[in-house]
């Protein structure tokens, strides 16, 4: 039985060439569930409309595996530590921001705290060694204070089309 994945994107969306828009194109290629929510006004983000979305789709998807990016990260926190939502299987964190990142266009997502339930049975945290959103440092961090596994990638800026991710097939072949 094929797994139910749903893609989260960050601020910005992620658009094609990012690699969640090529994830998500592999996966229908093998006739994979997928579902690559694309949330309101990814531009000029609200927090509250972004969790209904989230809540909606979760409620009518029931997702397997989510995997999110940047901002979707924080908004899986918010999610986790404000509603009840059923466990899903796998859950991969892509390069989440800084818990206090402070950008403007942003400011109704932070601060955010760090949950105590992520709601997955399998957890794995993706960093890069020079995200601009989050040190290093604090990706050491909050993967102690989360319990999960981590993998680091050396020079992997925001794990975006930026630094180089269009194809992303170690994600693909992970799944």
């Amino acid at each position: 039985m094929k797994q139910r994945v749903l893609l989260l994107h960050g601020w910005g969306g992620s658009d094609y060439p990012h690699w969640q828009s090529w994830l998500a194109g592999e996966l229908v290629k093998d006739y994979g569930c997928v579902s690559f929510l694309k949330l309101s006004n990814f531009e000029f983000p609200n927090k509250n409309i972004w969790k209904e979305e989230l809540l909606k789709e979760l409620s009518d998807f029931k997702p397997d595996i989510v995997i999110c990016h940047s901002l979707a990260n924080t908004l899986w926190f918010h999610i986790c530590n404000e509603e009840k939502i059923s466990d899903i299987a796998k859950l991969f964190l892509v390069a989440p921001p800084s818990l206090n990142l402070q950008i403007n266009e942003l400011e109704n997502f932070f601060p955010v705290s760090i949950p105590k339930n992520l709601h997955a049975k399998e957890v794995l945290l993706i960093c890069s060694t020079n995200d601009p959103y989050m040190t290093i440092e604090e990706a050491r961090l909050l993967q102690k204070e989360l319990d999960v596994e981590m993998k680091i990638l050396e020079d992997a800026g925001h794990i975006n089309t930026d630094s180089g991710f269009g194809p992303w097939p170690w994600m693909l072949n992970i799944l």
